[in-house]
């Protein structure tokens, strides 16, 4: 990375957007673009070696989240994850229901899934969250009908940090006997997580929000659990995802993968002292700021997001880019909306407020002296566009 600017490390605070490669992770897979470029699938020695190395990455990757590794499926990302375990459900199950249960704050991956299945003919129900953007078990319970086959509620929250209470509303799931999948995307390597504590059926992840390469994903399938494929062919990843296997990024994703087993029971911690040495600069510092979602345990330790009354957080973002900082308004994926978050409405704000909202997410390389560099930057840039007009009217 460069030493100023958005590329510096202690610059950058949208991790929850993408991490920067770890350059342990980049060593690891540089083999298997040349000169072990072989495919997987053929029958000589050499290729045997490539072969043994995306089965090293599945076992690296399943024991990350206490699976077994012949339950993992990599894919091309977290959005191949959701739509393989979305559209693989509802389109076998269909014969036994049409009704699917979401929630409002989900990643689009999810969403925009669900809105194509409505446009099939299947049905939905979009679950309310509270202020914390938490999702009441009870009101799953009310949601579930005789014909739901599919139940799908994120782990945590990319915009807000909200960890859901995934354990309980699984629970209800397996009450009702209705397949479960989490988007858990944001949460993996960040918290730990264990799919048979969970009570869960499917579950995604993805490689860029962990230090590994874009392009590489899983999705983890409880064993006995039938998917239909979204791709057919040479029948690849027990036949759920044809394809050559993109070995690089699967290596890739299984180093780290690995590094994130092995860092996070200290990372967490350290990156929580982070995020609230920031949280109480800004509060303290900058009047007529608020914290959005929860605080403590409920929230990812790397994750703040605040709302400065009275500025545009369009503009507060490109005077912090000016100065080099890199952060968001709130998912990447949605960053060229005319649309408030639709995260921070759910949870209550009004279009004022949430488009005054920033997202700021910590990393492996963010610092003290990077987190008190944001805050002197945010003091200066909210001074500076308070009273401006805000340029989304």
């Amino acid at each position: 990375m460069s030493e100023k600017g958005n590329g510096s490390p202690s610059l950058y605070f949208d991790y929850n957007a993408t991490t920067p490669l770890d350059e342990r992770v980049l060593q690891g897979m540089a083999p298997f673009f040349s000169p072990k470029f072989h495919n997987p699938s053929s029958s000589y020695r050499a290729a045997a070696a490539t072969f043994h190395a995306v089965e090293e990455a599945r076992r690296r990757v399943a024991a990350l989240i206490g699976a077994r590794a012949g339950e993992i499926v990599f894919t091309s990302g977290g959005t191949e994850a959701d739509n393989l375990a979305l559209f693989g459900t509802v389109r076998l199950r269909a014969g036994h229901g049409g009704h699917i249960v979401t929630s409002a704050i989900e990643h689009s991956a999810v969403l925009r899934a669900v809105q194509q299945l409505q446009t099939e003919g299947f049905s939905a129900t979009f679950l309310s969250v509270d202020g914390g953007g938490r999702i009441d078990p009870d009101d799953l319970r009310r949601a579930i009908r005789p014909d739901t086959i599919l139940i799908s509620l994120m782990s945590a929250n990319n915009e807000i940090g909200t960890i859901q209470p995934v354990p309980e509303l699984a629970r209800v799931a397996r009450e009702r006997r209705v397949p479960f999948h989490s988007d858990a995307v944001q949460a993996v390597g960040k918290v730990p997580l264990d799919v048979r504590d969970l009570g869960i059926d499917l579950l995604a992840l993805s490689g860029h929000k962990i230090y590994g390469p874009k392009g590489s994903g899983a999705l983890w399938v409880r064993g006995g659990v039938r998917l239909q494929p979204l791709l057919f062919g040479g029948g690849q990843e027990r036949g759920l995802r044809s394809g050559t296997e993109n070995v690089p990024a699967i290596v890739g994703l299984g180093l780290a993968a690995e590094l994130a087993s092995a860092e996070m029971n200290g990372e967490g911690p350290r990156l929580s002292g982070l995020r609230e040495r920031l949280r109480r600069g800004i509060l303290e510092r900058i009047p007529g700021t608020a914290a959005n979602g929860p605080e403590g345990r409920d929230a990812l330790p790397n994750t703040l997001n605040i709302s400065f009354r009275d500025a545009d957080g369009g503009a507060l973002l490109a005077y912090l880019d000016q100065r080099g900082f890199a952060l968001s308004a709130g998912s990447a994926c949605s960053a060229k909306s005319t649309k408030p978050s639709h995260v921070l409405t759910a949870i209550g704000l009004d279009e004022e407020r949430a488009r005054s909202s920033l997202r700021i997410s910590l990393g492996r390389f963010s610092d003290e002296a990077g987190v008190d560099s944001l805050l002197e930057a945010l003091v200066d840039s909210v001074a500076a566009v308070r009273g401006q007009p805000p340029s989304w009217r």
